[in-house]
Parts: structure tokens; C-alpha cells; sequence
């Protein structure tokens, strides 16, 4: 039981990273119907940019100052990310909106291979490491222990999920990517500037995957150029799994995805982890095409 309760901790940890990720997929396609195939790579760039930060920081003010430090570095990944979410909106997707649905797809590609070499090419391929900053922990039961870092996370995850949906519904921003997810034609029509709304719902699912990649390089303490692209397919599946264009769906996602992996690795072969979170996902979409707490799609006529 006790080792059930630690993995059900750690999966819930890594389900929270996971659903911080799958949010700026769902938030993305709720408005215009595509995937950004380049929000993993956010991600990992999110998180080299805040080591990188990290580091520059700690050898100036020491590790007297660690909260003020990390809040910088989160500050400074944020607008990063947000700034490179904004340009794949611009680059990937805004001059090809009228064009066929593949094409966008392609682009968005195209942006993650770049994201992925130029760090790449810039870092180095090898794994960069980052010691344990936050230490220590409860324990829940005898056998059971909560670190601090996973308060941490699990706190964030609940607080942006709150923040998000409150924005969603009671903001004007919130009414206007509501607008456009149901036409961006009659939303333009209604004083609605499409434009900026589509590019603040990239910077936003960007600035979150900057808080997912300070959270999972303070957890696990290593990164490479690679992260990106494996955490970028397994919070797709997330957001899948849960119901693209639902942000509780993509949430719920994360944590199933998280909790399947963390669970598999624990009782059978850690090798097979991500083919029983992918059986799951395919067994649910059989019987659920539209996710768990996703809508089917209506065609206007």
C-alpha cells in the first residue's frame, strides 16, 4: 500500500507537467481547429532558458537569494517562451490561415525541427545536469514521502488551472477566444480582433509550457534538446485523451497519462510504459472518439 500511495504522488507530479503542456495544445486548437507541433519544443526550450538563467544568477547573488532567483528565472522563461510562441503564431500559421489545413501542420513541423537543432547546435547534445535546489519534504505515511517540489508543482498546476478558467469565462479575452473558437467570420464581423486574439492564445499556451519546463528541470534536475519532442507527444496525447479543446479534458489527460506511465514503470517494464499509455489512449478514443470531456464536433450546413 505504501508504495501504491508513493507512485500515486509521483504520478499525479508528472500528470501535472504533462497537463500544463496539453493546456497550450487544447487552447490552440479550440480556436483554430490545428495542432501546434511546435509546443514541445517551447517547452524545452522554456527550460533551457531557465537554467541558463538559473545558472548566470547563482554565480552573481549566490544561493542566499534562491526564492528571488527563481522567480526571475521563471519571469525571464515566460517571456522567452511567450516571445516564441508569438513568432511560430506569425511564421507558421497566420500567413497560411486561409490555406489548406495540411500546410500550417507543415510549417508548425518545421518550427519545432529548427527549435530542436538550434539548441541543439547552440547547448551541445549532451544532457545538462542541474543539482537538487529544493530539498526535503513530509512524510504523508510511513513509507510515503511528499517532497516539497511536488507541493510545489501540484499547488502551480491547481492554481493556473483556476486562473485559466476563470479567464476563460468571466474576461473579455476569455468571451473573444470563445467567440472565435465558434467563427472567427462573425467574431471579426462583431468588433473582435481575430488576429490578436489568436497570437495571445499562443503566448499564453507558451508561457505555460515555460512554467512546465522550470518545474520538470527542477524535478528532474537534467535536460537535453530531445525533452521537447517526447514531452510534446505524450501531453498531445493528453489533451487528446481528455477531449481536444477542453481545457479540464486536458488537464484530466495529463494526470491519466501521468499516473498510467508512473504505475506501469513501477509494477511491470519501465521499457513498455509509453505503449500502455497509448494502448489507453486508443482504447478510450474507440469507444469515446471525442475524448472524456470533449464535444463532438457539429458540421454547420
Amino acid at each position: 500500500m505504501d508504495y501504491f500511495l508513493q507512485q500515486l504522488i509521483n504520478g499525479l507530479t508528472l500528470g501535472s507537467i504533462y497537463g500544463l503542456i496539453a493546456i497550450g495544445y487544447t487552447m490552440v486548437y479550440g480556436i483554430i481547429g490545428m495542432i501546434n507541433f511546435a509546443h514541445g519544443d517551447i517547452f524545452m526550450v522554456g527550460a533551457f532558458i531557465a537554467l541558463t538563467t538559473f545558472l548566470i544568477l547563482t554565480s552573481v547573488l549566490g544561493f542566499a537569494f534562491l526564492p528571488v532567483v527563481l522567480l526571475i528565472v521563471l519571469i525571464i522563461a515566460m517571456l522567452f517562451t511567450a516571445a516564441w510562441g508569438w513568432t511560430v503564431e506569425r511564421v507558421a500559421y497566420r500567413p497560411l490561415r486561409g490555406s489548406f489545413r495540411l500546410a500550417p501542420l507543415i510549417t508548425a513541423i518545421g518550427m519545432s525541427i529548427v527549435l530542436q537543432n538550434f539548441v541543439q547546435v547552440t547547448q551541445g547534445a549532451r544532457v545538462k545536469p542541474l543539482p537538487p535546489q529544493i530539498r526535503g519534504g513530509i512524510q504523508v505515511i510511513e513509507g510515503v514521502q511528499l517532497s516539497y517540489m511536488q507541493i510545489i508543482i501540484i499547488v502551480t498546476t491547481v492554481v493556473l488551472m483556476a486562473a485559466f478558467t476563470l479567464l476563460i469565462a468571466r474576461t473579455s479575452l476569455g468571451r473573444a477566444q470563445r467567440a472565435c473558437e465558434q467563427d472567427q467570420k462573425m467574431a471579426a464581423l462583431l468588433g473582435v480582433n481575430v488576429d490578436r486574439t489568436i497570437s495571445l492564445t499562443f503566448v499564453m499556451g507558451a508561457a505555460l509550457a515555460a512554467v512546465a519546463g522550470i518545474m520538470f528541470m527542477l524535478l528532474y534536475g537534467v535536460i537535453d534538446f530531445y525533452i521537447g519532442f517526447l514531452a510534446g507527444v505524450k501531453a498531445f496525447t493528453a489533451a487528446v485523451l481528455g477531449g481536444i479543446g477542453s481545457l479540464p479534458g486536458a488537464m484530466l489527460g495529463g494526470l491519466l497519462i501521468g499516473l498510467i506511465e508512473v504505475f506501469w514503470s513501477g509494477y511491470f517494464s519501465v521499457e513498455y510504459k509509453d505503449v500502455a499509455a497509448f494502448s489507453i489512449l486508443a482504447i478510450v478514443l474507440i469507444f469515446l472518439p471525442s475524448g472524456l470531456l470533449g464535444k463532438p464536433e457539429v458540421e454547420k450546413v
